[in-house]
């Protein structure tokens, strides 16, 4: 009896140059899946400059969008994110429709129909797919550019109750950072209150090997920013999460 191809799904994403950790924390959430579904993934990247995360840096990154969106549409990708938070959530409120309606227009451009999103709405999406009305999260950003992630979340009516920022501008310090060094920060959260608790908002500060044990330690659903990437990707894509391990919008 001959075995049927499993699907392949190319994922591409458009990861700031100094970042080390979308190429590693989302194909090891996929390749997990793999383990209990039959697609299979490959990945594909296209970057663009940014060393400092400043409001200056985080607007010319942006201004690359078009190019990134229009060289994964080259590869036929079949969905396509953005892999930096701040970057949008620094622009104001609901920036990351203006973005995806971008890239969606420069998939077209190409020729291509590759499946539009960014990490920013992707956040908001898993919180809202977990139900969740108020929220604790913590993050690696500077005081101000933390505010204006707490304000963006705010404008899509779910609350911060609490934020932790580690105050680290520069980004492959962020990426150096160890993940289960999490699991001693989030005892300085106030989370009692919360419906979930976001254990890393950048996607640049590891979180994955620790989704778990958080959410195990605090007993609430835990999740960060990349999970909720993989999970938004796989919504676009109709395909059931079912990724062990990485905390509860992927469960």
């Amino acid at each position: 009896m001959t075995a049927h191809p499993s699907r392949i799904i190319r994922i591409g994403q458009m990861v700031p140059s100094s970042n080390t950790t979308m190429e590693t924390e989302i194909p090891a959430m996929l390749r997990a899946r793999e383990a209990a579904h039959p697609e299979r993934f490959t990945f594909h990247a296209s970057r663009m400059r940014m060393h400092k995360v400043t409001p200056e840096e985080l607007k010319a990154m942006n201004a690359q969008t078009a190019r990134c969106a229009a060289e994964l549409a080259d590869a036929r990708v079949d969905v396509m994110s953005t892999a930096c938070l701040v970057a949008i959530m620094a622009q104001g409120a609901g920036f990351h429709r203006q973005v995806e309606r971008d890239m969606a227009a420069a998939v077209v451009a190409a020729g291509a129909e590759s499946k539009v999103m960014t990490s920013a709405g992707a956040l908001i999406h898993g919180l809202k797919a977990l139900g969740a009305k108020k929220v604790s999260f913590m993050a690696p950003y500077m005081k101000a550019l933390t505010d204006k992630v707490v304000d963006y979340i705010e404008a899509e009516g779910i609350e911060v109750i609490d934020r932790i920022c580690f105050e680290i501008p520069d980004n492959l310090e962020v990426g150096r950072r160890d993940p289960m060094r999490l699991l001693e920060d989030v005892k300085r959260l106030s989370t009692a209150n919360a419906d979930v608790v976001v254990l890393s908002a950048c996607v640049q500060m590891p979180s994955l090997p620790a989704l778990q044990a958080a959410q195990d330690r605090l007993g609430l659903p835990v999740t960060s920013t990349a999970a909720c990437t993989v999970r938004n990707m796989l919504d676009l894509l109709k395909l059931p999460a079912g990724v062990s391990g990485a905390g509860a919008v992927l469960a």
